[in-house]
């Protein structure tokens, strides 16, 4: 696969000189490779070229939307499904964790504020509408849990087993658009600032409920931030929203304890255990 980097840079940025090559991570649609020490080169492997488009599109308008740094595109090539942008400094912040979590609460009120506040019929043509139901999402986690049920430690069980007799929350009143994977490895810090630096794989960018936003930040970051976010929300987020953000927050989890027991990425399923107590509690 380096080889064909090479030569779609080489297409792209014919004047660029490539000194070295390494894959970076992988997850379950994206392959990313770091170039250079500077740029980011993403495949998405079931991507279409419309939606490749799209995404290279979303990220332009983003620059200008977001309050938090967004990766700018140098190149898209929609036929192969690749994005190249620049490197945001920082790190993610689940493999580097910053000292007080709540310094980050007021600049993610901040961004998820600016980001609900675009309207869903201006960014339509940028974003899918995603709307999956809650007792859809309720049997996929049900289905996952049974999988992985025996790495759950036995005294926390009944936390999940409880969740899951329980009845999904009813449908959200409005859709907005959203990042809508704002999990801890896609916020880029300066851990020892305490500070965000970027926000990052925008590839489930949808039209959705604003909750699933806020969902991550409860499961990664636990309940504190969570409602110290909200009150740097400018939008109203009442029981039945706070309701649906618990309600994915679990989901959330449970897939990512499926995800790491399966793929071999531990460190999902690590901080999926970490995290459960809160997220469930």
């Amino acid at each position: 696969m380096t080889g064909d980097i090479r030569t779609l840079l080489s297409r792209h940025l014919p004047d660029y000189q490539v000194r070295s090559i390494r894959q970076l991570g992988q997850g379950l649609d994206n392959l990313v490779y770091e170039v250079n020490d500077e740029l980011l080169v993403r495949r998405n492997k079931a991507t279409t070229p419309e939606e490749n488009r799209q995404e290279a599109a979303r990220l332009a308008a983003l620059r200008g939307l977001s309050p938090l740094p967004v990766p700018e595109v140098l190149f898209a090539d929609d036929e192969s499904g690749v994005i190249a942008y620049h490197k945001l400094p920082g790190e993610p912040l689940n493999r580097h964790p910053v000292d007080d979590p709540r310094r980050l609460a007021e600049p993610l009120g901040e961004f998820l504020t600016a980001l609900h506040a675009a309207s869903p019929d201006t960014m339509r043509d940028l974003a899918p509408l995603d709307v999956y139901p809650a007792p859809t999402l309720l049997q996929d986690a049900e289905l996952d849990y049974r999988d992985v049920e025996r790495h759950v430690p036995e005294q926390q069980r009944p936390l999940v087993e409880r969740f899951l007799r329980e009845p999904p929350p009813g449908e959200p009143r409005s859709l907005r658009f959203c990042h809508n994977d704002l999990g801890a490895e896609h916020v880029l810090v300066d851990a020892s600032a305490g500070t965000i630096t970027g926000i990052i794989d925008w590839t489930d960018a949808a039209i959705t409920d604003p909750a699933h936003d806020f969902a991550l930040i409860y499961r990664d970051l636990g309940p504190e931030v969570f409602e110290s976010t909200v009150t740097h929300y400018e939008f109203d987020l009442d029981e039945t929203d706070r309701a649906r953000v618990l309600f994915y927050a679990r989901c959330a989890l449970i897939e990512d304890l499926a995800y790491g027991l399966s793929t071999g990425s531990r460190h999902y399923a690590d901080a999926a255990l970490n995290h459960l107590a809160w997220t469930f509690g």
